[in-house]
């Protein structure tokens, strides 16, 4: 596996979505039952994107989560990729855009999406160096 992998490897699919007036408490119930962090918003044409960050901020400003939709919560425009973009483009869309979940369209229509935790499972631990041997000043387990 290199960085020139396709999303369309590593996306999950198919993308859960809900329409613009489903309420913030019927949004949170499809996250738990789905065990997803986002929902895509809209089914032909993403129209915005919900996620539980977005609900958690909803309960913590006391919003009444029956009577509030995800229109009034849900990020928009939404930053997506499309499957044959490589993973490097979506890790670097998603820091350039300060986002965590990329929806992947083809024509427009939600196909998959792929998560910071995506790309942490796809980029090998060997990228990681790690020293073999503890630094000379680490003493009983203590380091700076």
């Amino acid at each position: 596996m290199t960085d020139e992998t396709p999303v369309s490897e590593i996306m999950s699919s198919p993308v859960i979505t809900v329409t613009q007036d489903t309420t913030v408490a019927e949004a949170a119930e499809v996250l738990a039952d789905e065990h997803v962090g986002s929902l895509v918003v809209g089914d032909d044409i993403i129209e915005g994107i919900v996620t539980e960050t977005d609900i958690v901020r909803a309960v913590g400003g006391g919003l009444d989560l029956s009577a509030t939709t995800v229109a009034e919560i849900m990020s928009d425009p939404v930053v997506t990729i499309r499957p044959h973009e490589a993973v490097r483009t979506a890790g670097e869309r998603m820091g350039h855009n300060g986002v965590k979940k990329l929806p992947v369209t083809e024509d427009g229509e939600p196909v998959g999406i792929v998560t910071t935790t995506d790309l942490a499972h796809f980029f090998p631990r060997s990228r990681i160096k790690m020293a073999s041997q503890p630094e000379r000043d680490v003493h009983e387990g203590e380091f700076e």
